[in-house]
Formats: structure tokens, sequence, C-alpha cells
């Protein structure tokens, strides 16, 4: 188990650089990350422009002066500003409809009339933090915990990078079990914490302030038989080696955020910490890798293209495969 570090901070400047082509954009990220002196809380690279391909880059900081110590590194312009305290969410996600998937019916409180019969509903609202069941990676992560929940019933569970908590509460709703959730955010936290009391949920439902993996609730409550990061690839494959560590034998890591051109990366990072591939979902670009502990000493991972191949799941929206 790595040592635990008791490090929380908040996130409360960011710098934002001009928005480039994704491998540029990419490129600077790893700049930022890599530059010695330069310590960002996270480093995100978002699409801004779907139709010309263009990414830009933003690095999250405590304050003002280490963001400004950041862009004196980097010799490049970038917009320092305070974190936005505007609900983008709730402006882009009004309207949207309730969302199936698997087992799970998410809605709005504005659907509850429409909640079917059978399956487990989550209510969760447009809100201040990421993640309504609306994009494909949430999705991809509620069919492949759907498809987990088939063959086993797991114990001890953790989410990180929670956003709304919609993982972290499906995860407590269809097993009754304890679940942490953990996020750089803290208004992620909140409302992540809010959102599990509307499901009652809340004692099931522990949410923690926390940066990556640096929180000694995380260690202490380790090993987890499952665990969702649905966050982006890089971290993902950063985080790859302590993420690795803190699975059981036997256990679960349900990885997103990545896209089809991502995954050979992500999924090489994981299988050379020793795990196994469970199954791939697709939607659209986006994909939900399901990585798996093995349970015997000495079991290894499937060599690439073994196993029973690609199935297309026709009783979904057109986008969804599963690489089982």
């Amino acid at each position: 188990m790595p040592p635990e570090i008791a490090v929380t901070a908040e996130a409360r400047t960011t710098l934002t650089f001009a928005s480039a082509p994704l491998e540029e954009a990419q490129g600077l990220a790893d700049r930022i990350d890599e530059h010695p002196a330069i310590d960002a809380l996270a480093v995100t690279v978002n699409e801004t422009d779907e139709v010309r391909g263009l990414w830009n880059v933003v690095a999250y900081f405590p304050d003002d002066e280490s963001a400004t110590a950041a862009r004196n590194a980097i010799k490049l312009p970038a917009e320092i500003a305070p974190v936005p305290q505007v609900d983008w969410v709730r402006k882009s996600l009004e309207g949207l409809a309730p969302v199936a998937a698997g087992r799970f019916f998410l809605h709005g409180s504005h659907d509850r009339e429409r909640r079917r019969g059978g399956g487990h509903a989550l209510e969760i609202d447009a809100g201040t933090a990421f993640g309504t069941g609306h994009h494909g990676t949430t999705a991809g992560c509620l069919l492949a915990l759907d498809a987990i929940l088939k063959s086993t019933t797991p114990r001890n569970i953790f989410d990180l990078g929670c956003g709304t908590g919609v993982l972290a509460i499906a995860a407590a709703l269809a097993t009754r079990r304890p679940v942490l959730a953990t996020d750089i955010d803290p208004e992620a936290v909140r409302v992540t914490i809010e959102n599990a009391r509307i499901n009652a949920l809340r004692p099931l439902t522990r949410a923690q302030t926390a940066a990556g993996l640096h929180h000694p609730v995380i260690g202490r409550k380790a090993p987890y038989d499952l665990i969702f990061a649905n966050i982006l690839a890089r971290p993902l494959a950063a985080l790859a080696q302590g993420l690795s560590r803190l699975l059981a034998p036997g256990g679960h890591l349900i990885l997103s955020g990545l896209t089809r051109e991502q995954l050979r990366w992500i999924k090489a990072c994981y299988l050379s910490r020793g795990l196994t591939h469970s199954r791939t979902i697709f939607m659209g670009n986006w994909v939900a890798l399901v990585m798996t502990r093995p349970n015997r000493v000495g079991q290894t991972a499937k060599r690439p293209g073994s196993g029973p191949g690609r199935l297309q799941i026709t009783s979904r929206a057109p986008g969804w495969e599963l690489d089982a």
C-alpha cells in the first residue's frame, strides 16, 4: 500500500491557455505536469470546438500566486481567473430527458412521475458538479456496474472523482453497502452529499474532498473490490499504480473519461500493473474500461485479440458496443 499523505487543497484559481489541436494541447498539459517549478492541483484538456478539433488546457491552483508563477514558468499567454461559480451544468442540461442504463434509471426532480417499475431509480438534478448520467462516460460506467452486479455484489466501494455522486449513489443503492466518494472540488463533494440525502442513501455515502489518492481515508478503507475512476485519460495513466494497489483480488476497476483513441494506452497502463481486461463499453467516441485484479496467483492478462470478441448491443441507442 502506498504511504498515506495527508494533503488536501482547494482549487480556487484556474490558469487557462488558448485552444489548440489536441496533440498540441496534450503536449502543453504534459509540460505543466512535468515542470519542476509547477505544482498544479489538477490539469485538464477540454474540447472547445468539435468541428475544428480544438482543445484547451486548464490548470487548477490553490491561489493566484501559484497560477502566476506557473504562467511565468511556461512562458505562454494564459488567463488567470477564479474557479467559476456559475451553474453551467444546470444551464446546459435543462430539459434533458431521463437516462436508462441497464437496471439504473436517472431522472431529475421534474420527471419523478416517469420513474419505471423495477430496477433502481436515482434522482439527480443538473447542478454545479459534473455527472448526471447524460454523458457517455457516466452512462458507460453505469452499464459496466450493471454487468458486474449480474455476477457479484461488491462490498467495499470507492468512487474517485465523484462529481455529482451518480456512480457512488448508484452503487450504494444497488448493493446497500457503504461507498467512499472523493473529488478535488469541494462543491462536488457538497453536491454528492445532497444527492445522497435526496435518494435516502446518506448513511451509506461518505464524501470527502481529496486531490487524487492523497487522503488518509482512501488508504485506511482499502482494499476495494469495486473502484470507479471516471476522470480523464492522463490522470488515469498517472494513477495506474496507485489505483491498482488499492484494488482487492477479484475486484473490478471501472475506468472512464477516455476516448477510443486513448483506449489502448490506458489499457496497457493497467495490464502492466498486473490487472486483466474484463470488458469495454463504447458510446460514440467515449469508452468505459473494466479491469480486474486476478484472484489466482499467476493468472495473467489476456493477449490482445483473445476472448469472444466484440458484441454489438442492438437494444440500446446506436454507438453502444461491448468488447467482452
